[in-house]
């Protein structure tokens, strides 16, 4: 993301911290007293600069310096990553491939090599776990932390955010952003504010005024739709939302608001979780093409399932219930799923639950853009519902 301008940093007295940690600064030791006396978490959120694209750029020397984008460059194709020399021309992740190319012509799409991104990641999660075991992973580029009784005895976040980004770029030759605060929201807010190769400090008792001069954007979960019912109602920053009680906010965001008049405030109950319990493991594919024709069909849906049982083999999965998902299109999504009083005992069982589900639907009322598999239910996650979205397994 780009960063924010300097005013709001200085409302909210945020600290920026040189990427050297060789003078560390003298106010440390008052945030970890401060923390202590107010009985506060440490938390970390460590985000890797356009992770795939730099990873891109890294491997290949050619492509150093050059706009860079990790995805397909197909009529249906979509940015999944790119580089910092592109973002200047407008171009982000999820953006159509030809709205990207459009933005900037001499564009350069890679496609992805997850292979190459999982192997970096498990490098940096092994610097994590040098400092903490308390690590919630958001994705393979990013993560939460809490440091607050650390491995090594350092005592502050600020200095083990910048020996964790100095080791990450000694290992990887990659840059990491991080943010550092007494809570989750805050962290993930301050690790964009100094973007790419930043750190940024939110103390203790500065987090309402930190969140009072952001875009509502920047909220997590405030998306387009959200954004645009705020600026209707007059939220344009986080001191317009927390002008707002919570009964109005009840009354136009519903379930929504009780996070929304938190946020507005600094506020974040949510511990680090370092052991969340797995749901699902899946994938989906988009289309070059639409495809409609049984044969098609059948032979994409293989494809998939050799792809998800990976995974499923990867993750040590066991699961009773098989999900497929269809979007057609005209954008509508069809799911169709079955369940077994016992865990799918292989991968054979799962292509014919799958292939069943699959069977069951043809031939279809049209043509489809896009196919996904999940297997849900794991073992130890409970009656869980499948998740309405899925990882890609490609961008073509």
């Amino acid at each position: 993301m780009n960063r924010s301008s300097n005013s709001s940093f200085t409302q909210a007295k945020v600290l920026f911290v040189p990427v050297m940690a060789s003078e560390p600064d003298p106010r440390d030791d008052d945030e970890s007293a401060r923390h202590a006396e107010l009985g506060l978490r440490k938390i970390i959120h460590v985000d890797m600069d356009a992770f795939f694209a730099s990873v891109e750029q890294r491997d290949n020397p050619e492509l150093k310096g050059r706009p860079v984008a990790v995805g397909g460059a197909g009529g249906r194709g979509v940015v999944a990553a790119a580089s910092y020399e592109a973002r200047k021309f407008g171009v982000r992740s999820a953006m159509p491939s030809v709205t990207a190319l459009r933005l900037c012509p001499e564009l350069v799409f890679v496609r992805p090599r997850f292979d190459a991104y999982k192997d970096v990641s498990r490098q940096i999660r092994r610097v994590f776990e040098h400092y903490t075991p308390v690590i919630e992973p958001l994705s393979l580029d990013e993560a939460y932390l809490d440091v607050t009784d650390d491995r090594l005895g350092i005592g502050s976040a600020t200095r083990i955010a910048t020996l964790i980004r100095q080791e990450i770029r000694a290992k990887t030759r990659l840059t990491a952003s991080a943010g550092v605060s007494y809570n989750k929201f805050l962290a993930k807010l301050a690790s964009d504010q100094n973007k790419p190769d930043g750190l940024c400090v939110i103390r203790p008792g500065e987090g309402a005024q930190f969140v009072a001069g952001l875009p509502i954007r920047r909220f997590h979960g405030v998306g387009p739709r959200a954004g645009a019912k705020m600026q209707a109602l007059g939220i344009a920053t986080g001191a317009d939302l927390a002008a707002k009680d919570i009964a109005r906010l009840r009354q136009h965001f519903g379930s929504m608001a009780d996070y929304l008049f938190r946020a507005a405030r600094g506020i974040d109950l949510r511990p680090v979780a370092a052991h969340r319990v797995r749901k699902s493991v899946g994938g989906e594919r988009t289309f070059s093409e639409d495809i409609g024709s049984g044969a098609a069909l059948r032979e994409t849906l293989a494809n998939i399932i050799d792809i998800v049982w990976d995974r499923i083999e990867a993750a040590q999965a066991r699961g009773r219930t098989v999900t497929l998902k269809l979007k057609f299109t005209d954008f509508q999504i069809m799911t169709r799923a079955t369940s077994l009083p016992d865990y799918v005992s292989g991968k054979a069982e799962f292509a014919a639950l799958a292939g069943a589900l699959l069977e069951a639907e043809l031939p279809l009322r049209g043509p489809i853009r896009l196919m996904g598999l999940t297997l849900g239910n794991l073992e130890g996650a409970g009656d869980e519902k499948p998740p309405r979205d899925a990882a890609q397994l490609s961008l073509l």
